[in-house]
């Protein structure tokens, strides 16, 4: 069985393994524009592990005279929804809320004031003690990107004074972070040991087996940021997968996290049903496909809410070449993924995501790696680099400073090879500046350089650049 790894990741969260962050200085190659990143960050808390079946509140009631008599309620969770959304409760009692999960993964419920139920486990049940309830009161589901899908109760105080219905209540906690300055990113990208960009060599093998492990862990972004990332075998993106078309995959998912997580391979055709279920932590699944068409294909988590899963780190691809794919000196895979930070350690700011502007924007993962270590081919090389855009939002112009593409292929087709249109005769002159790419879009461009020289690789949407997706390949004679 392969099991592939990669020699850099993100720090395991406390309790979970993951290999090591490995780091080693390099000289800084290539000229970065310098822009300011806007980092503010807004604390989204998960709750990440089963709490007791009763929880108290830690405040006091508002200021009402107590009843003395308990309303008790009864919430279902249906989908990323809480049933019912309302409970009217008369102001003075103390209200015990019983939450029954009957969705396909874990959820909690958090109150404005502290009370919470822990961790609810699908098919699971849990009671909390909201307090002595004297005002209107906001309640939600703390997993990130839940509450912005929808997973929130209101808890209307019948009786209370009208002021008390429009008194703010407490939502997610405003974090503040520190900007880092852009030599700040170019120092951590020096830092860090870059992810692999070669594709991984293809051998005989028609039947492909792997285990992908899921874990949760902390990356490091600058000096003093860093954010919690998800990942399949511990980077982000995921192992690179490489097979011809009519090869079988067979995939062992495994979950080592501490919410539930899935995966859904582009490269397969199969009824999601069964292979892309969410899974619990300790659970896994066997997902197997077969490769019937060619292309750089997308996997990631089909966990709800999916933005939140592949902005944390949930990605990766699987390259299928086509017929007759002649050989090349250079081969490269890029996967462009954008980073919406919460709070120093935590996972990205939900609200974030749902705008689609993002702070920081990476190939593979980090911001500006290949600038601090930068790809490389000689002066005459045909280098073929396999594109994909991970999303969730942005797209991908895909662009190499200095250079025309004489083959460009895209979603299955060629669209120019070896400077020839693909619809129709003509002499070999005809050539492109841009691939451009949607979210889950995917596809290689070639190219041969003439001179030696420092080539930019770029989002030729170029403030997405300026964040991050921009690398260097160095030709040298």
């Amino acid at each position: 069985m392969t099991d592939p790894t990669r020699p850099s990741g993100p720090r395991p969260l406390p309790g979970h393994e993951a290999p090591p962050l490995q780091r080693g200085a390099l000289a800084l190659v290539g000229v970065v524009a310098v822009v300011a990143v806007s980092l503010a960050a807004v604390l989204a808390r998960p709750a990440l592990a089963d709490g007791p079946p009763i929880a108290t509140p830690q405040a006091g009631a508002a200021a009402v005279v107590a009843t003395g008599h308990t309303t008790e309620a009864t919430v279902t969770i249906e989908g990323m929804a809480f049933s019912p959304s309302t409970i009217e409760v008369p102001a003075g009692d103390d209200l015990r809320v019983a939450v029954v999960n009957h969705g396909d993964q874990r959820h909690d419920l958090v109150f404005a004031n502290g009370a919470e139920t822990g961790t609810i486990a699908p098919g699971s049940r849990a009671t909390v003690d909201v307090g002595v309830v004297g005002a209107d009161l906001d309640g939600w589901c703390s997993l990130p990107g839940h509450r912005q899908m929808g997973m929130t109760l209101r808890v209307v105080a019948v009786g209370a004074p009208e002021s008390a219905h429009h008194a703010a209540t407490a939502g997610a906690t405003a974090g503040a972070t520190t900007a880092p300055t852009m030599a700040e990113l170019e120092q951590a990208a020096q830092e860090a040991a870059p992810y692999p960009a070669e594709l991984p060599p293809l051998d005989h093998t028609t039947e492909h087996h792997y285990t992908f492990t899921v874990t949760e862990q902390i990356q490091d972004i600058a000096a003093g940021l860093t954010r919690a990332v998800w990942t399949y075998n511990g980077t982000s993106p995921g192992p690179i997968l490489h097979g011809r078309v009519g090869d079988t995959f067979h995939v062992a998912l495994v979950n080592h996290g501490s919410m539930g997580h899935s995966i859904d391979f582009h490269a397969g055709e199969l009824a999601p049903d069964g292979p892309m279920r969410t899974i619990e932590p300790g659970q896994q699944l066997e997902y197997t496909f077969t490769a019937t068409r060619a292309g750089i294909w997308m996997y990631h988590c089909s966990t709800m809410p999916m933005s939140q899963h592949i902005a944390n780190g949930m990605f990766g691809a699987v390259v299928i070449e086509p017929d007759d794919l002649p050989p090349v000196e250079r081969q490269y895979v890029l996967i462009q993924s954008e980073e919406y930070l919460g709070a120093d350690g935590g996972p990205a700011n939900p609200a974030k995501v749902a705008t689609g502007i993002p702070d920081l924007v990476a190939f593979n993962g980090r911001a500006f790696q290949y600038d601090a270590h930068p790809l490389t081919a000689h002066v005459d090389d045909r280098v073929r680099i396999w594109v994909l855009d991970a999303g969730p939002n942005a797209a991908w112009s895909v662009h190499v400073v200095g250079t025309q593409f004489d083959t460009v292929w895209s979603e299955g087709a060629y669209k120019l090879r070896h400077g020839l249109a693909a619809d129709g005769p003509g002499s070999a002159t005809a050539g492109a500046q841009v691939l451009p790419l949607l979210a889950a879009q995917g596809g290689f461009v070639e190219f041969v350089s003439t001179e030696a020289g420092h080539y930019a690789i770029v989002n030729h949407q170029m403030s997405l650049a300026e964040k991050g997706a921009h690398g260097v390949l160095v030709v040298t004679g």
